[in-house]
């Protein structure tokens, strides 16, 4: 997915056959796309949700993407970010679509309706900010479901859908670029968040301090903007982050032996495990602005970098971790 020179969006399907991508469709849209989850789709329907320069959200069956099933004017401007949840042979819950944009909402959907089921916007007093990333996490039963957003701030907010209120919010002292639950369809463990600044942070989410909210750890990586950080599907201690040096990180989190102590009051609070660099590489010489672990063969995944390249790897023995 992406937008040519003159503006239009590029979506192409690929094939991995033995060691190829194999090109099996080209399509050329409208306006540029910004991005794209397989989130809200059971895994044989193959619909892809996409944002838009433009600030529409479209859903597209892969197999034959000329005219969208779904369609919507999402935002007033570029969508910047997008998840699902529910599908993907999950059973948690219905299937939905979480947007950000530049103009600083974001906002849930479910494609059975035409308007979104929840916005979340800035007051009219207060001076917007761009929100660049949303996900979902806390799905672990069919009432439960969280979304957390980050914003070009520093802001990130973690909004309780069942109860329809922000639940937690702080501020990172620089721009967020991506936020990742460790697991979404589980009880929320573990946040990661990275930013502009060239670090990156893991929340503990499993116990909340009346004032001082979740406890975290910071870490410096890349040194340079983190485009991105996702934990592994299949061992939610393992995740990966990209970097705009062409690089990757492979992390493992190490819990400590106690997740919770007390203050002063007998309050509890978290405590926070560490993380250790098991393998750094630098694959490009442009950043890479997206990858993803497959959900199926545990240790595959796929990155796109601003050299116009995309590229699947293969990071072995991720099971003895």
């Amino acid at each position: 997915m992406g937008i040519t020179p003159k503006g239009t969006g590029a979506l192409t399907i690929y094939s991995l056959y033995q060691r190829e991508l194999q090109t099996l469709a080209v399509y050329e849209k409208p306006h540029g796309i910004k991005c794209g989850t397989f989130g809200a789709t059971a895994s044989n329907t193959r619909h892809l949700a996409t944002g838009d320069y433009k600030g529409v959200m479209n859903i597209w069956d892969v197999e034959v993407a000329d005219v969208p099933l779904y369609s919507t004017q999402a935002h007033k401007s570029i969508v910047n970010a997008i998840d699902g949840c529910g599908g993907q042979n999950s059973g948690n819950g219905t299937p939905e679509i979480a947007t950000c944009g530049q103009d600083g909402c974001v906002r849930v959907w479910d494609v059975r309706v035409a308007e979104p089921v929840v916005t979340l916007a800035f007051k009219e007093q207060d001076i917007g900010h761009d929100c660049w990333t949303v996900c979902f996490g806390n799905s672990y039963n069919n009432s439960e479901r969280c979304i957390v957003s980050g914003y070009e701030n520093g802001d990130v907010k973690l909004f309780d859908l069942r109860t329809n209120s922000v639940r937690w919010e702080t501020n990172c002292q620089n721009g967020v670029v991506h936020v990742q639950f460790d697991q979404k369809n589980s009880e929320m463990n573990k946040l990661l968040v990275t930013t502009l600044h060239s670090n990156f942070r893991v929340y503990d989410l499993q116990t909340l301090h009346p004032e001082e909210g979740f406890t975290c750890i910071t870490e410096k990586a890349h040194k340079s903007i983190i485009w991105q950080g996702h934990f592994l599907p299949q061992n939610r201690d393992l995740f990966m982050t990209s970097g705009g040096n062409g690089g990757l990180n492979l992390y493992k989190y190490h819990h400590p032996l106690s997740r919770t102590a007390k203050d002063a009051d007998g309050r509890l609070y978290g405590v926070c495990g560490t993380v250790e660099l098991l393998n750094s590489r630098v694959l490009s010489t442009q950043p890479i602005v997206s990858m993803d672990w497959s959900p199926d063969r545990e240790g595959f995944c796929a990155l796109a970098c601003l050299d116009k390249t995309v590229r699947v790897y293969i990071v072995t023995d991720t099971n003895k971790l």
